[in-house]
């Protein structure tokens, strides 16, 4: 099997995976714009599951592998690119067929990297492996991780660097969605149309939610 056809075949499926992930997550995080005194105790026994389950242990560890792999084989391939594009085109009519994302994912790639690296160090680190100052517990002995999340959205400059990391999110995640499939051998010529019309509007509410959520707990 060709080697470049095998890494994007990865890359579409670990991308697709965290995709779902995405959606599971927000779901979460919706959690936070409901009243203190009911989403404490609802997000901190929905943590609670989350650690504590084998089968979501199981999912962990699989998600932890699909970001390594979907960073690791991107990069290789970005590398593999500029190599064989040594030399940019005196005339480049690139941008007729392809759109700002799809040449820069790359670079939207290194800032989620960024991002995804600052919020485990935030949250995993000081939750699971309890690093960094202790975590409380709440009324019914859970791990306040509520209280964690709270007190992170109401420091503006965490809430101002998740809101901006949802854009490039957004424009990762809506070039990504959709070219999975095409990478997978979906081509589908109705099918297509609505998968790409699903990856704006997949983009659009993941952008707009993960941005949003800390605005909201910053100004409860």
């Amino acid at each position: 099997m060709n080697v470049l056809f095998c890494r994007k075949n990865i890359i579409a499926v670990t991308g697709l995976f965290l995709c779902i992930f995405l959606i599971v997550h927000l779901s979460a995080n919706a959690i936070l714009i409901f009243p203190k005194e009911v989403a404490r105790g609802w997000y901190n026994s929905y943590s609670t599951t989350l650690r504590e389950s084998p089968l979501i242990k199981i999912v962990a560890y699989l998600l932890y592998l699909s970001i390594v792999l979907h960073a690791l084989y991107a990069l290789l391939i970005t590398i593999r690119n500029r190599k064989a594009k040594p030399q940019k085109y005196v005339m480049d009519h690139s941008s007729e067929n392809s759109t700002w994302a799809s040449k820069n994912m790359g670079f939207l790639g290194v800032l989620i990297l960024v991002f995804i690296m600052i919020h485990l160090a935030n949250f995993w680190a000081r939750i699971k492996l309890g690093l960094g100052e202790s975590v409380g517990v709440d009324a019914k002995g859970n791990k306040d991780v509520y209280e964690v999340t709270y007190s992170l959205f109401h420091n503006i400059y965490f809430v101002l660097f998740y809101a901006i990391c949802a854009v490039p999110l957004a424009y990762h995640l809506h070039h990504g969605f959709k070219s999975s499939f095409k990478t997978l051998g979906f081509y589908h010529k109705k099918g297509t149309a609505i998968i790409a019309k699903a990856s704006l509007v997949y983009a659009i509410i993941m952008g707009v939610g993960f941005g949003l959520i800390p605005i909201i707990v910053y100004f409860k």
